[in-house]
Order: C-alpha cells, then structure tokens, then sequence
C-alpha cells in the first residue's frame, strides 16, 4: 500500500475518532435517544449557588487508537528494514499517547455546579453543561428520570 495511501486511511480513522469524540450526554438541554418520551419527576427549587467547573473529556480509546495509526505510517517513513519497524513502532506509541491526549481536550466541556435549595427544604447540587445560565435567587426546576437529573429554566 502506497505511502499516501496509508495516510488517507489514517487521517479518516482519525476524524472519526473526533466526531465521536464530540457527543454530548452531560448538557441540561440535549437528551440522549432513551431519554426521549421517558417521564420525569419534576422538583422546583430556587438556586442557592454556581461553581464554575470543567466536564472531562471521553476516554474511550477511539483517539489513542487513531493516533496510533497515523504514528506508525509516519514512523514507518523513517528509515529502511529495521530502522522503519522501529520508527513505526515508537511512532504507534508516541501517537497513540498524543491521539488520547487530543481526545480528551477536544472532549473536554465548561460546566456549572447548581446547588439548589427545594421547595420542601432539601439541599441538591447537580452538575452540567454550562449551556444554560442560570442565577442565585432563581426559580428552577429540576427533571430526574431514568438515574439523570438536570436543571432547566
């Protein structure tokens, strides 16, 4: 297989693995396929606080994998006989370890940590997306259903 060839082939694997990378599950407005049509307990409650904090990225390997094979093609350009099973070797792992590293930070999302004081009394702090945005002394509700709660307006 030619050179270019190989680099096509990896590039694709490669945006995929960001593409993947990119679904989101943890937001306060997108619900995931199983959530749809599934009733919810609705809570009201007033926010009490916000926390800046950071959702990490996925680690579902797609990336080390991706970048594993464009290392090795890249790797296996340097040299001949040995030098280029070496060079792909210590090409697959470097790119492997920088291809999980990518995932991760593309991945990564701004979030908030909503503490919310119900109606009844009780104190309920969930995290999210910070694709919302909310301030202390608001009125909100909270949805829970199916082991997932979020806070909308």
């Amino acid at each position: 297989m030619k050179v270019s060839t190989k680099l096509v082939i990896a590039s694709t694997i490669a945006a995929s693995a960001v593409i993947t990378g990119c679904a989101s599950t943890s937001s306060g407005s997108a619900y995931s396929s199983g959530q749809a049509r599934q009733e919810q307990t609705v809570r009201m409650g007033v926010v009490e606080s916000l926390r800046q904090v950071s959702i990490e990225g996925s680690r579902s390997g797609v990336g080390a994998v991706a970048g594993g094979v464009v290392g090795g093609v890249a790797g296996s350009n340097i040299g001949g006989g040995k030098g280029s099973t070496i060079g792909s070797i210590l090409g697959a792992v470097a790119g492997g370890v920088a291809g999980n590293a990518i995932e991760q930070g593309v991945t990564k999302k701004p979030g908030q940590e909503i503490t919310v004081k119900l109606d009844n009394g009780e104190l309920r702090a969930i995290t999210q997306e910070a694709d919302e945005v909310f301030r202390p002394g608001e009125r909100v509700r909270l949805l829970s259903g199916g082991g997932v709660t979020r806070v909308t307006h």
